[in-house]
């Protein structure tokens, strides 16, 4: 049965009322008219204390008695076949319980350096990694490729002899496969659209008053999460696995782990108390996952499987490369009527290096044409990456947006605003950005600035997705004590949901999320969504929502007996219970609690469908960074010195972890922009930056001033209306930042990371 709802949707200052069904069971979804005492404020994390005196055990932490500890044996080189392994004095080895192989079959084809050969399991790390290197092997090597231009190039080595299927995970958006086709190193391109004819379109491009065509460049950067992927994997003698992961998917790990064993998925059990850090790479068991499942059961004990710093730089995930050839076409007045984009990246043994989704999904056009490759490499795969290719897509389009619009002579801004016409949320963020930012400051002509030290203002759109999945399931219980807690199998990786569980039930019972208990990140817990797409949060509060919403009915059945009432009769304020007829009598929440039958009032919700289509809200998470930097000439040194970020997603939930979010999102985009880049020995294949010490990330002193602005945008589509951040805030920082490098000195850099040699050498060729 469903009811009817009038609801409030839009932004508070332009709301309009709409009429909703919902099922009977759930309640009004929270609207722009809401009063809430802690959805949209800024709640700390209930987990703070925990985090900073060191009480929180993360997956490093776990420690078994009678644990072993287990590593890999890598390849260094990047390319060959192994046909033989001997395993046998590592396996003599005092304290080493189990040699395996990480194939079962031999010959072992090694792809790239650095993929696993072998794995001990022994009593200490140190004994473990003194087998290692009793280890030998039979081998050939291969010549190899390490750029995507020696890769497409005539008769270089494959690195495949086979068709390549794309594997995804819960931080990948949905891809086709129904065109796409494989020859040498390339497979591709996806062609969009389909049934697009790539003459008629560039006839149509030449057509266009005004043109630009350039190439930009975008490099691997590779995960870096301050805690490395890894298990604790206790393989019991009744063939039940108990895992602790370090991951993004506790149930994409139980599964991986079940189907590959051929257990029942009840046999396993994963839990993730404590994470530190995902970016999309940790989903599912991965190698290292099924490797100590299999050392564990060999040797009858817990088998600890952490990777090391150099480990999880080769081989457990990159965001790919791009080479993005962009042509702009425009009318004179600056209406985009063509974007074409040719992509071609590398996520070395792996896919998922297409880079469209900007180009697509941000501005007004009346013909696009894309074409994207993924060109395969002898280096490590590339995993899901926060907003997988839309940074890569972002840095070449909003370049080439601001190129085109200095073409025409344009405002940056300006340009932007007359080709999103149609997105008034768009439009909105532009005019609180500039006002915040002080936009009409800006060099208005670019490198102007007299002396060595120039500063400069930049400006990118970004662009996401409203993306859930259903099935999810929720259970809150309170107990005679007056004790709630809320229960799903969900892990926070960092973003703090496991705070927002708590809100969401202390504002529905009217208690305080200090009251609320959190008990999250288990299998046993309830089925509950992957960190990945920025669809956690979309995906578990309505579930979580309408599990209170049924407690409190409960409670408020049980109030109405005390008080000798029916239930329609019976008022609820913050937590007391009321009697309609005479307010003078109520009942607080543990009085009510106390008369509870049997042990426990225990209700679950699931997360449905939404209560409107897709066809009828706004399905993109939108987004604009303005960027402030100081450019020295002399050395090359570029220095952000302020952000300015506008975003919307939904109902703010807790405006203080998704503010964090943001900040985050910035500070992976400014070491993006200027610093992080894997670097492969062109002679070798080997990488030569896979620490923390020459793999260069953004420190605390490269962190600039960063403000941000949250637009509350009101759908209504759910109980809670809440959509994700943790994609859109790095997508555009880059672009940003590049377009404020130009602002600065006048000169376009077109590749990533934007160093000073770069820098140095740009402005060397403009005084030339």
């Amino acid at each position: 049965m469903n009811k009817k709802e009038k609801v409030s949707v839009g932004l508070p200052d332009n709301l309009r009322e709409i009429i909703i069904e919902i099922p009977e069971d759930e309640p009004k979804p929270w609207d722009g008219k809401s009063e809430l005492n802690y959805i949209g404020k800024r709640v700390k994390r209930i987990d703070g204390i925990d985090k900073t005196t060191g009480k929180a055990k993360y997956t490093f932490d776990v420690k078994i008695p009678g644990m072993l500890y287990a590593k890999f044996l890598r390849s260094d080189f990047p390319a060959g076949t192994i046909s033989e392994i001997d395993l046998s004095k590592a396996q003599k080895l005092k304290g080493v319980y189990s040699v395996l192989p990480a194939q079962d079959d031999l010959p072992l084809i090694i792809r790239y350096a650095g993929q696993e050969i072998a794995a001990v399991a022994a009593e200490t790390a140190e004994i473990a990694e003194t087998a290692l290197q009793q280890i030998t092997f039979k081998h050939t090597t291969s010549d190899f490729v390490l750029s995507v231009e020696d890769a497409i190039r005539e008769n270089a080595p494959l690195v495949y002899q086979t068709t390549v299927k794309e594997k995804t995970t819960e931080g990948d958006l949905d891809s086709s496969e129904s065109s796409v086709v494989q020859e040498g190193n390339i497979r591709g391109p996806k062609i969009f659209p389909e049934d697009e004819n790539a003459e008629k379109f560039d006839d149509y491009l030449r057509n266009c008053e005004v043109i630009h065509t350039a190439e930009y460049r975008t490099q691997v950067q590779t995960h870096s999460a301050m805690e490395t992927h890894g298990v604790v994997v206790e393989w019991g003698s009744d063939d039940k696995v108990k895992v602790w992961a370090s991951t993004q998917g506790t149930f994409s790990v139980r599964n991986d782990i079940a189907d590959y064993f051929k257990l029942k998925y009840n046999d396993v059990r994963v839990i993730t108390e404590f994470m530190g850090g995902g970016f999309g790479a940790k989903f599912g068991a991965g190698l290292y996952g099924i490797m100590a499942a299999k050392l564990s059961r060999a040797t009858g004990k817990p088998v600890r499987l952490m990777l090391d710093r150099k480990g999880e730089h080769l081989s457990v995930g990159n965001r790919p490369d791009s080479l993005q050839k962009l042509s702009i076409g425009t009318t004179k007045e600056g209406k985009i009527k063509a974007l074409k984009l040719i992509s071609l990246g590398t996520g070395g043994v792996g896919t998922g290096a297409g880079t469209s989704g900007p180009i697509k999904n941000i501005y007004d056009y009346e013909k696009i044409y894309v074409e994207e490759s993924d060109v395969f490499i002898n280096a490590g795969p590339a995993a899901a990456f926060r907003a997988p290719g839309h940074p890569q897509g972002a840095f070449a389009l909003e370049q080439a947006i601001d190129e085109m619009a200095h073409k025409l002579g344009i405002d940056p801004l300006e340009f932007r605003r007359i080709n999103t016409t149609g997105n008034y949320i768009r439009q909105t963020q532009y005019v609180l950005g500039a006002e915040k930012f002080g936009w009409d400051k800006r060099n208005q002509v670019p490198g102007s600035i007299k002396g060595p030290i120039k500063r400069g203002f930049g400006v990118a759109n970004s662009v996401w997705y409203y993306i859930y999945n259903k099935g999810f399931v929720a259970t809150v219980t309170i107990n005679r004590r007056g004790e709630v807690q809320v229960i799903n199998g969900v892990q926070d990786i960092g973003g703090g949901i496991g705070t927002v569980l708590a809100m969401i039930v202390a504002e529905e019972l009217g208690l305080e999320p200090d009251q609320i208990t959190v008990k999250i990140g288990d299998t046993d817990n309830g089925f509950g969504p992957a960190s990945g797409g920025s669809q956690t949060t979309a995906g578990i509060t309505p579930a979580v929502r309408n599990a209170a919403y049924k407690a409190k009915i409960r409670m408020i059945e049980l109030a109405a007996s005390i008080l000798g009432k029916t239930t329609d009769k019976v008022t609820m304020e913050g937590s007391r219970f009321s009697d309609g007829d005479d307010i003078s009598k109520s009942l607080s929440f543990q009085q009510v609690a106390a008369k509870i039958p049997g042990d426990e009032i225990r209700v679950t919700a699931e997360r449905r469908s939404d209560n409107l289509g897709r066809e009828e809200i706004k399905t993109t998470i939108d987004g604009v960074q303005f960027a402030d930097v100081t450019v020295d000439t002399g050395t090359g040194v570029v220095k952000v010195n302020r952000i300015v970020a506008v975003h919307d997603c939904g109902r703010p939930m807790d405006r203080l972890t998704l503010e964090s979010q943001i900040n985050g999102g910035i500070i992976q985009g400014i070491s993006y922009a200027l610093y992080e880049n894997r670097i492969l020995d062109r002679n070798t294949g080997i990488m030569v930056n896979p620490n923390l010490e020459m793999y260069k990330i953004a420190g605390a002193r490269d962190v600039p001033q960063i403000e941000t602005i949250i637009m509350d945008f009101n759908q209504a589509m759910n109980s809670t209306g809440a959509m994700g951040i943790g994609e859109p805030a790095t997508i555009p920082t880059s672009a940003a930042i590049a377009n404020a490098v130009f602002n600065a000195i006048g000169v376009r850099l077109r590749s990533l990371p934007i160093t000073p040699d770069k820098i140095l050498a740009a402005l060397e060729e403009q005084s030339k």
